[in-house]
């Protein structure tokens, strides 16, 4: 703690009485004028104590001393006791207004002096020093933040790149091109942004958003344990076969389910609901657990809808490609099964922009249906 004590007083009697009052625990440096106090300020940058300070001097006045150290930064740095014979309240007021913490009338008590100076120098030591702990303190918080926010980027990459390596996996298997991975979680990401924008009551945020689409590409994960008959064959299913075909959405639950703890638990909730429930329909005539209307997760529901117009734009084993036009019409009039309502309003918006991704990705011209 610094125990120097700088004085300013015009008169010598009062300069050597508050000196011999302090001095027995404090070194007193003393100043005749504002201009010598504020040189000394200067000098040491405003390390003192305490000052105590005189209004009515020559040259330079305690007010002008008071509005040069504002300037210079030091109110705060140092405590100011006013000694003068100044009575007037608003005097005082304007004193404290510019940030002194007491204020002492002449003639004064030496022990009065004494005490107030202890008092304030304390004060402001314990105060300085909870402010470097708080510092100190906060500083170490945003250590730990900035620490936590390199592990979370690093967790997210690590999530995102077993979500790659699954749903690639996924696609080989399946014979199809990779690029259904990506065309679906660009149908999805421009889908779920539509239905931030329309409907906010879904509480889509750009996090949420960033999160389904990044989960997207495991909505087919469980075709893993599709026997190679079923899941390559180039014909119309049987229903033994479909029913088989239909188990992928539990299958891909279960293999989501083994792999938990390896992941963050909001990625494998969301892969969960969608690979389970991307087959749903909203009308409850959807598969596994036949969901209706809001109770299937939003997130199976944008998937749904993107990855229904990626199978009917593209080419397939069993398949060719539908135009564009067609394929959104078939989703529009329920061909496909039926989808959220708000949804398909969201479609229709997003028309422009489906369009231009799946053109994008064809290599061949798309057969019509007729």
């Amino acid at each position: 703690m610094n125990e120097e004590i700088l004085v300013v007083d015009d008169e010598e009697l009062n300069r050597d009485l508050l000196q011999a009052i302090l001095e027995r625990e404090y070194r007193v440096d003393v100043a005749w004028n504002g201009e010598l106090a504020l040189e000394k300020l200067r000098e040491k940058e405003g390390n003192y104590a305490a000052l105590l300070l005189d209004l009515q001097m020559p040259k330079m006045d305690g007010f002008a001393v008071l509005d040069e150290m504002k300037e210079l930064g030091y109110i705060d740095k140092i405590p100011i006791l006013i000694i003068s014979g100044e009575n007037a309240v608003k005097i005082e007021d304007r004193c404290f207004k510019m940030g002194v913490s007491d204020f002492i009338h002449k003639p004064f008590e030496p022990m009065l002096i004494h005490r107030r100076v202890r008092n304030m120098v304390d004060l402001y030591f314990y105060k300085n020093t909870l402010e470097q702990k708080v510092e100190k303190q906060t500083n170490t918080l945003k250590e730990q933040y900035d620490l936590l926010q390199v592990q979370a980027e690093k967790l997210g990459q690590m999530n995102n790149k077993i979500i790659d390596i699954l749903g690639t996996v996924v696609e080989y298997r399946d014979l199809e091109s990779g690029d259904h991975i990506n065309r679906v979680k660009g149908y999805t990401e421009i889908l779920a942004k539509h239905a931030m924008q329309m409907y906010p009551e879904y509480g889509l945020t750009e996090e949420r958003i960033n999160m389904i689409v990044a989960a997207s590409p495991l909505h087919d994960i469980g075709k893993i344990a599709i026997p190679d008959g079923i899941l390559l064959k180039p014909g119309r299913l049987t229903e033994e076969e479909f029913e088989c075909m239909k188990t992928h959405t539990i299958k891909g639950c279960e293999l989501l389910k083994s792999i938990r703890g390896i992941w963050d638990d909001d990625y494998c909730s969301t892969s969960y609901d969608i690979c389970r429930h991307h087959h749903e329909k909203y009308d409850g005539r959807g598969y596994p657990d036949g969901l209706k209307g809001e109770e299937i997760p939003l997130s199976a529901q944008l998937v749904s809808i993107a990855d229904v117009y990626d199978a009917l734009v593209s080419k397939r084993v069993y398949k060719s490609a539908f135009a564009m036009d067609e394929a959104f019409t078939m989703i529009i009039n329920g061909e496909c099964g039926v989808f959220s309502p708000k949804l398909l309003e969201c479609f229709k918006h997003a028309k422009p922009e489906f369009e231009e991704l799946a053109a994008s990705g064809y290599t061949e011209q798309p057969e019509s249906a007729d």
